[in-house]
C-alpha cells in the first residue's frame, strides 16, 4: 500500500515538470485519494507499536548535530531563534515532513521576535559574588556594556506597583521578590523610576530561571538578574536591620527583533471540520541545545507523524512547530491570534508536548478541567491518566497555569491539554531536580531517559490515534467557548513565571 503513495509522489512530481493538461492532474489526485483510502484507518495499538527507542535516538543525534551549527556565533550547541541551530532545526522539520509522499501539506507561519543573548553578567553586593547569581533572558545589557554602582535598595511587596518604587532614587539597584507579576514588569517599573538595575530573587526553593520577555513598544526595561530564594532573604534581612549594601551589576547582551517561522503539518484528507491539533517548540535557550527541551517534543511528533503515514484518518491531523516559544511562547499564541473565527472553530482540541525525556523523570499530566478551561479539557486530561494507569505507571497533575504553548489555544477557547516529564522541580518521590540540565549546556544527548521518551512518545501516538480515528464521544465547540481572549493566565511560558 505504500508503494502506491510512493508511486503517486513520483508521478506528481514529474507533473510539475512538464506541461501537462489539466485533466491528467485530476486524474493524479483521484490516484492519490485512491491511495489514502486504501489505508486502514488509523489504529493506536498498532501505531503504538511502530515508535521505537533507536528511531528516537537516531532524531535527537541528529538535532545535537544540528545544534552544533551555532558552535561559530555562539562558541557551544544552541538552537535558539536566529542562530544556525535553529534555521538547521526549521530545515530538518520541513524536509523530513515534506519526504513523507505528499501526505501532509506542510506550510511555514513567519512572524517577528525579539531574540536574546547574554554573552556576559556579573555582580557583587558588598564584594561578594552571589553564588546563585543568573542571568534573565532578554535582559538588555548595562550602559554601554560596563558595570553600573548603587546601594541596593529592598523594594516592599513584590514590586508589582507604582507605589513600590516611590522611595528608591537613580543611585538604586534593586532587590524584588518573584511573584504577583511578570519579571518583565519589574524591570520595566525598575527603569520607569529610574534605577539602574535590579535584581530579582526566588520565592521559593531552588534556582530561579526567567524571561523579561517583550516589552510594549517605547516601554524601556532595566537589566535585571536573578538569584535564588536562600540568598534573597539573606540580603533581605541585612537590609531590613539597616545595613548598607554597595552593590555592582555588568551585563552584556543583546536584544533584538528578527523573523522566524512556524511549521505547520495537515494531513490532506480526513475532515477538515474536526481538526485534531497538536504542537511542540522547535528552539531552545541560547544557553544549550535543548535536545530535552523541547527537542524531545519536537522528536516525537516527527517520528508520530512519519508512522501516521501508514494509516488513514477520519478527522485531520495538524502537527506544529512552534518558534520563540522560550522568549514567551511567541509563535504559538501569534499563531491563535491569527485564527480566524472559522478557522478557530474547526479546531476540536489542542494538545501540547514539551519535555517529554527528563532524566529523573515522573509522568506530568496537565491539571485541566471544563469549568476553568474550554470544554473538553478535562476530556484530554482523562485519557493520559488513564493511559498511564492502564499501563501501570505512576502519574501526577501539573497546574494548568499558562506555562507552556498551550495557552493561547485555551485562551481562544479552544479545549487544551498535555504531558509533560518535568522541569525545574523537585521529584516528589527522590527530592532530586527533575531536569538537573534545564535550560543549560548540557541539555545533550545525556540528558534524555529513553524509557520515558519512549512511553510519552507511545502516549502521543495514542492520543493522535484516538481522536484521528473517532471524535464523536469528545465534547463539540461551542460558541461562547470561541470568543476571542475568553482566558488570561498570570504564567505565560515556562520561563515567563511571575
Amino acid at each position: 500500500m505504500k508503494l502506491n503513495i510512493i508511486t503517486s509522489s513520483l508521478i506528481l512530481s514529474n507533473i510539475a515538470n512538464a506541461a501537462v493538461l489539466p485533466q491528467a492532474v485530476f486524474e493524479i489526485e483521484d490516484y492519490l485519494i485512491s491511495s489514502i483510502d486504501s489505508l486502514p484507518l488509523v489504529n493506536s495499538t498498532e501505531l503504538q507499536s511502530l515508535i521505537t527507542t533507536e528511531a528516537l535516538y537516531s532524531r535527537a543525534e541528529k538535532l545535537y548535530e544540528i545544534a552544533s551549527y551555532s558552535n561559530k556565533s555562539f562558541g557551544h550547541p544552541t538552537r535558539v531563534i536566529g542562530s544556525k541551530g535553529h534555521w538547521g532545526t526549521i530545515g530538518y522539520i520541513k524536509n523530513e515532513l515534506k519526504s513523507l509522499n505528499n501526505y501532509y501539506n506542510v506550510t511555514v507561519q513567519p512572524f517577528k521576535a525579539f531574540m536574546s543573548e547574554v554573552f556576559e553578567f556579573n555582580a557583587t553586593i558588598n564584594n561578594e559574588i552571589p553564588k546563585s547569581l543568573i542571568e534573565m533572558d532578554m535582559t538588555p545589557p548595562t550602559p554601554n556594556k560596563k558595570p553600573v554602582y548603587g546601594e541596593l535598595k529592598l523594594i516592599p511587596n513584590f514590586g508589582c506597583n507604582d507605589d513600590d518604587y516611590l522611595n528608591i532614587s537613580n543611585n538604586n539597584i534593586l532587590l524584588i521578590k518573584r511573584g504577583e507579576c511578570s519579571f518583565g514588569l519589574k524591570a520595566q517599573l525598575t527603569s520607569k523610576f529610574g534605577a539602574k538595575a535590579a535584581i530579582i530573587y526566588n520565592n521559593e526553593p531552588g534556582e530561579i530561571r526567567g524571561t523579561l520577555g517583550v516589552p510594549p513598544d517605547g516601554v524601556s526595561v532595566a537589566p535585571c538578574l536573578g538569584i535564588n530564594l536562600e540568598e534573597g532573604l539573606k540580603y533581605e534581612s541585612l537590609l531590613l536591620n539597616g545595613e548598607i549594601l554597595n552593590t555592582m551589576i555588568q551585563i552584556d547582551s543583546f536584544v533584538g527583533p528578527i523573523t522566524t517561522v512556524n511549521v505547520i503539518a495537515e494531513t490532506n484528507h480526513g475532515n477538515d471540520e474536526n481538526i485534531v491539533m497538536l504542537g511542540a517548540h522547535s528552539d531552545s535557550v541560547s544557553a544549550g541545545p535543548g535536545i530535552n527541551d523541547d527537542g524531545s517534543g519536537t522528536i516525537s511528533l516527527l517520528e508520530v507523524a512519519k508512522q501516521l503515514t501508514n494509516y488513514r484518518v477520519n478527522n485531520k491531523v495538524r502537527f506544529a512547530f512552534w518558534a520563540a516559544e522560550e522568549e514567551g511562547l511567541l509563535g504559538s499564541n501569534y499563531y491563535a491570534e491569527s485564527l480566524t473565527l472559522n478557522e478557530n472553530e474547526k479546531i476540536r482540541l489542542f494538545m501540547d508536548y514539551d519535555m517529554m525525556a527528563s532524566p529523573n523523570y515522573e509522568y506530568e499530566v496537565y491539571d485541566a478541567n471544563n469549568i476553568d478551561n474550554p470544554k473538553g479539557s478535562e476530556e484530554l486530561k482523562n485519557l493520559y491518566i488513564d493511559y498511564y494507569k492502564s499501563h501501570g505507571y505512576n502519574y501526577t497533575l501539573i497546574p494548568f497555569d499558562g506555562r507552556s504553548d498551550y495557552v493561547g489555544f485555551i485562551e481562544h477557547g479552544i479545549p487544551g491539554g498535555g504531558i509533560a516529564a518535568g522541569a525545574e522541580k523537585n521529584n516528589a518521590e527522590n527530592g532530586k531536580v527533575l531536569d538537573k540540565c534545564y535550560h543549560q549546556l548540557c541539555d545533550d544527548l545525556t540528558n534524555i531517559a529513553w524509557d520515558a521518551f519512549l512511553v510519552n512518545t507511545q502516549l502521543i501516538a495514542h492520543s493522535v490515534a484516538t481522536y484521528a480515528s473517532d471524535l464523536t464521544d469528545f465534547p463539540v465547540r461551542e460558541i461562547e467557548n470561541s470568543k476571542l481572549n475568553s482566558m488570561s493566565f498570570a504564567y505565560r511560558g515556562d520561563k515567563l513565571i511571575i
